[in-house]
């Protein structure tokens, strides 16, 4: 099957007078596994349903292949949808659902035959061809889906929230089960998600939404690493801000004023004028806690803090640490026999120069 790209250029949708989609500008690179990423009500399923056909822009162009294909109808486009709800036919066998895209297409009986029982073997439920749903768990219900989908050889692969309704451990088996089948088959696929687990761990790439607008696309790691505001910062993983204003700067250097912390020196990001308001961000994980003094690492930038309380979660300490008016979050990887801080215990709180962000205020 031939490997298609999926691009939006200038796309925008309202209903009525709100603006759902605002100029989408995307492109999904042939065979991509490709995630989108937001909160509720920040248009990701809206983007995911207007590819599928099931609304229409107002304006823009949507190309699959390089062809537009705005006014074609859904059942026209060639593109399977898994829905979150899986909609899978509770009267008919699995047999039956999965081969219903083809009866409607009327294939020849043989062709439907060798068809559903090559993507049943595939999503490994080949025993399971003369059960209905009920009779299926939640996993095994989703691989249905997946295979009425992708048995009609469809383009391009839309999965709106699959995964939401199984639990934890079930969902982190899904999803591999996912990526795996999609490195084989080398579909285009689009998944849509708000958990920034599911997209980083599964995604080449991905976008985020807010309110209808891309806020930033790239690969998982440059969006964790280098996002580029305060809200991708937060929503993909978690992110300490201190708020300062600067003071000036010099051969590669910004003096920046933190409120209750006093000046610190930074690594200049961006250009920054006086008295500019700017967010000094960095990631829990990179912050270092120390009590002895002499144990300072000179490379960091120490500040002074008081341990307000912890969480033990087994592979690390989540500690909240008081920095002059500010709250940071400190993730301290745990090993037998370390020394815990306890609530009021003073601390140096260290900081990596080379892993903060200068975002706007």
């Amino acid at each position: 099957m031939k490997k298609v790209s999926v691009e939006c250029q200038n796309i925008r949708l309202s209903y009525g007078a709100t603006e759902v989609l605002k100029d989408i500008n995307l492109r999904i690179e042939p065979g991509e596994f490709f995630a989108l990423l937001g909160p509720s009500g920040s248009g990701k399923s809206t983007l995911l349903r207007l590819i599928a056909g099931f609304n229409r822009h107002n304006a823009g162009r949507l190309l699959v292949d390089g062809r537009d294909i705005s006014a074609v109808p859904a059942h026209k486009r060639n593109i399977g949808m898994v829905f979150q709800s899986y909609a899978l036919w509770p009267h008919m066998t699995v047999w039956d659902n999965v081969a219903f895209g083809l009866v409607e297409r009327r294939l020849p009986s043989a062709e439907i035959k060798e068809r559903v029982a090559s993507v049943l073997a595939l999503v490994g439920l080949s025993d399971y061809a003369k059960r209905r749903p009920n009779e299926l768990s939640g996993g095994q219900q989703q691989r249905v889906a997946l295979a009425r989908t992708i048995v009609i050889e469809p383009q391009v692969l839309l999965l709106d929230e699959p995964l939401s309704n199984l639990d934890k451990n079930l969902r982190v088996q899904m999803r591999q089960e996912l990526l795996s089948l999609q490195r084989r088959l080398g579909i285009t696929t689009i998944f849509v998600t708000h958990d920034q687990e599911e997209a980083m761990t599964t995604a080449d790439r991905m976008a985020v939404l807010d309110q209808g607008v891309v806020q930033q696309v790239g690969r998982p790691s440059e969006l964790y690493d280098f996002p580029c505001n305060r809200f991708v910062a937060n929503f993909v993983g978690t992110m300490n801000v201190l708020e300062g204003q600067v003071r000036g700067q010099s051969d590669r250097i910004v003096a920046m004023e933190v409120a209750g912390v006093g000046e610190i020196a930074l690594p200049l990001q961006t250009n920054a004028a006086i008295n500019d308001r700017l967010a000094v961000s960095f990631r829990p994980h990179t912050v270092q806690l120390e009590e002895l003094p002499e144990r300072q690492t000179k490379r960091f930038i120490w500040l002074p803090g008081i341990v307000r309380h912890s969480e033990f979660l087994g592979e690390f300490t989540r500690y909240a640490v008081q920095v002059g008016q500010q709250t940071l979050t400190a993730d301290q990887a745990h090993f037998a026999g370390i020394t815990l801080y306890e609530p009021g215990a003073a601390v140096s709180v260290g900081l990596e120069p080379t892993q903060i962000r200068l975002l706007p205020a």
